[in-house]
């Protein structure tokens, strides 16, 4: 049998989890390779035959994005798959103009084919765009479960940085896991929260795997989203979050745009530093795009472990990574912080930016005055911490949401942020998932 040539375009993420559940299993196609983008140091390693399947005894390579064309002509390839998020809906096409003009399909499985169905209830946390808040309101939705009795695993978007042969399942209970498991900054920033306040995270890169060890002690089954990616997992109740600092974005990027309209409930995140009119606009826009949603209008309280700190000195913000990256976002909540507490001076890092964070703000010229936290390696990691040390402030604002500092060891005084979810008026989330939550006490194990 002739098999059909195909080709995954991904970022470590969305485009795995399609190979695993669609095509690894399938001998009339054959993947002939992954390309990779948004996140460096993934091109030039395998998918490892141990995730691969009999139909692939070596594994896949992996190749940098650039390469696609090259690919395509070489191997006759005769479907690109696009398997990756946050990217704006122009550029998907761009991507398949390419795709198209070197003779291949271009292709996009939807929910419909890669969502895995629990044997537990599903809570999934989704959004438009990176960096709306979704780390908080999985957090707030994990404590209206648990406060209502009930079990909780959260299994978080892939994030596999490392050897992918030893990230197959990944289990997160302590802190101390997160040294076991080699995670880097990115993966610390998601995790982190989560262990503190005495939640199970799962992650890895065979999510059906996981999911039977999270189903295995859980009633419910949070899924904690990555970028504006849609769930792995068909939930039975879906969350989605819109910016109103990004106002338009919800559907002009994909696949934000099919979180919002398929989701149960739409929250309108960041109210309390959004104009109230683009709140206006976008409860219109949910309504146009999936009338029966419920929406919710939240703030995102920002708590500074040391705000007296901040006034009258010359400060380094540092801003979650893919927020101000790929997001596209400016700056962000250090920023903003950094100005209402009375900072003498943002000091600009650019100058002092050694390494891929200097080939950062060359990829991304709309970068403000801040610098992202991105530590995707220990080498990046290194850089991180020579470019923080090299710029002249007096001191460090993280908005992160871990210890930077101590994970750095870093010798300049520093500050970090802390976030959460604050629903506005009624009904709220405890009110929404309070149906879901009757069930899975009443189907729990016994």
């Amino acid at each position: 049998m002739e098999r059909t040539r195909v080709v995954i375009m991904g970022a470590a993420g969305r485009d795995f989890h399609n190979f695993n559940v669609y095509f690894r299993a399938r001998p009339e196609d054959e993947v002939v390779a992954f390309t990779a983008t948004q996140i460096p140091n993934i091109a030039g390693r395998r998918y490892p035959a141990e995730l691969s399947g009999p139909h692939y005894p070596t594994g896949i390579p992996i190749f940098p994005e650039s390469e696609l064309t090259r690919l395509i002509r070489q191997h006759t390839v005769q479907q690109v798959v696009f398997a990756y998020s946050d990217v704006s809906h122009l550029d998907v096409m761009h991507r398949a103009s390419t795709a198209m003009a070197a003779g291949a399909d271009f292709r996009l499985l939807g929910p419909g084919q890669t969502m895995i169905k629990s044997k537990r209830p599903v809570v999934a946390v989704t959004a438009v765009r990176t960096g709306v808040g979704k780390s908080q309101t999985t957090r707030r939705v994990t404590s209206i479960l648990k406060a209502g009795g009930l079990r909780v695993a959260v299994v978080r978007h892939p994030m596999p940085y490392g050897d992918l042969r030893e990230q197959i399942v990944q289990r997160f209970a302590v802190l101390a896991d997160l040294d076991r498991h080699h995670c880097t900054i990115e993966e610390r920033e998601e995790y982190a929260p989560h262990l503190s306040e005495g939640n199970v995270v799962f992650a890895g890169i065979d999510y059906a795997r996981i999911l039977e060890q999270a189903e295995a002690e859980a009633d419910v089954v949070v899924w904690d989203g990555g970028n504006n990616d849609y769930p792995f997992y068909a939930p039975d109740y879906h969350l989605v979050l819109l910016d109103p600092l990004r106002p338009g974005h919800e559907t002009r990027y994909f696949p934000g745009e099919v979180n919002l309209k398929m989701a149960h409930c739409a929250i309108i995140n960041k109210i309390d530093s959004a104009r109230p009119e683009t709140v206006a606009e976008l409860h219109r826009v949910v309504a146009e795009n999936n009338p029966q949603a419920v929406i919710i209008d939240a703030r995102s309280p920002i708590k500074v472990t040391d705000a007296d700190a901040i006034q009258g000195a010359r400060v380094l913000a540092i801003e979650d990574g893919p927020t101000i990256t790929h997001g596209e976002m400016s700056h962000g909540a250090a920023y903003i912080a950094s100005q209402q507490h009375g900072a003498a001076e943002i000091v600009d890092p650019r100058p002092y930016a050694v390494g891929t964070l200097k080939a950062a703000f060359e990829t991304y010229p709309h970068l403000g005055k801040v610098l992202p936290a991105m530590g995707y390696s220990q080498e990046q990691m290194d850089e991180l911490k020579a470019t923080i040390e090299a710029t002249p402030a007096d001191l460090v604002v993280i908005g992160t949401p871990i210890d930077l500092a101590s994970l750095l060891h870093l010798k300049k005084p520093s500050v970090h942020l802390e976030y959460s979810l604050e629903e506005v008026g009624k009904p709220d989330l405890a009110d929404l998932l309070a149906p879901l939550m009757r069930s899975a006490a009443v189907s729990r194990p016994s």
